[in-house]
């Protein structure tokens, strides 16, 4: 039987005081952009875009953020590393590692990976009083759902480990024979949060039960993978409680997005029987990123599954 290698004492862990991060926030921060450079996209403003190959997460912010929260936090690093990582293993029995702190309105999102076989990217938000330099290192706070998130989607992945490494092998091959790339591992950890996440995809859960598999995980750290699976068969999951988003880049500063190269990808994955169950939807950018919001979403993007994903 296989153990997931978790130490007990340990603690785990796409779209109010720090409300500046939530999704819904950012999602309008992007469309703005969007908006505001919809006849600018072609030029590529350097101030706004990157290549995703340079793209490490610098110049991301948050909507409306106080470049103060920021420099306080960063004063007192150490101990806002301590608070962080305090937090995951209080209430998520993780260990996390911290990459990055982005400033927020009323405090600063940092950025963690979690430590361990339980593999993730997630943040936590660390509450400051600007006016009186105060950090309030008691009441770090994560959003609702979103850490459970990563680690039933974590999990889903360690269940069904043989799927997600033919998933792997499959869009591996896809970069050593065609002119596309994910994204930059750097961007991954100091500004995406997205859960379970590789260069190129990550996973959101959607249906109670993921969330009773978090909760059963964080009571007993030490589920086997036979557990695991067992517990999931049991449950009545349909393929829209889980999606998995793919996501491509052309790996040349001046090639659009191929359509024949995207349309090859969609039925392969339609047509795949060996794949994690999941519902499906596929990206393909150009090669540049708006560094503000980490996006690559344009006016020339490529993701027919934006409304119907690929069910399997």
């Amino acid at each position: 039987m296989k153990k997931i290698l978790i130490p007990f004492m340990l603690l785990i862990i796409v779209i109010g005081g720090c409300s500046a991060i939530n999704d819904s926030n950012q999602s309008e921060k992007n469309n703005s952009i969007n908006e505001n450079n919809e006849e600018e996209n072609e030029k590529y403003d350097p101030n706004h875009y990157a290549p995703i190959q340079e793209y490490t997460g610098e110049g991301y912010t948050l909507e409306g953020a106080s470049e103060e929260t920021g420099e306080i936090a960063n004063e007192h690093r150490e101990e806002v590393d301590k608070a962080v990582k305090d937090f995951f293993q209080k209430e998520y029995k993780t260990e996390v590692k911290i990459h990055n702190i982005v400033s927020a309105v009323d405090g600063v999102s940092v950025y963690v990976e979690s430590v361990g076989d339980l593999h993730f990217y997630t943040y936590a938000i660390v509450p400051i009083d600007v006016k009186n330099k105060e950090i309030k290192f008691q009441e770090v706070w994560s959003q609702e759902g979103r850490v459970e998130d990563a680690i039933a989607g974590s999990l889903y992945a360690i269940a069904f480990e043989e799927d997600f490494s033919n998933l792997d092998k499959y869009l591996d091959g896809l970069v050593e024979d065609y002119p596309i790339i994910g994204t930059n591992m750097k961007a991954i950890e100091n500004v995406k949060g997205n859960g379970y996440t590789t260069p190129y995809y990550f996973i959101s859960t959607f249906d109670d039960t993921f969330k009773e598999l978090a909760e059963s995980y964080i009571n007993n750290t030490n589920m086997s993978q036979e557990e695991l699976v067992d517990f999931l068969k049991k449950k009545s999951i349909h393929s829209d409680d889980l999606k998995i988003a793919i996501e491509f880049y052309m790996d040349e500063e001046s090639l659009d997005p191929d359509k024949e190269i995207y349309d090859m990808i969609y039925k392969d994955i339609e047509g795949m029987e060996d794949i994690p169950k999941g519902e499906y939807f596929i990206s393909l950018h150009d090669n540049y990123v708006m560094v503000e919001v980490a996006s690559g979403k344009k006016d020339n993007t490529i993701r027919e599954t934006i409304r119907n994903g690929i069910f399997k």
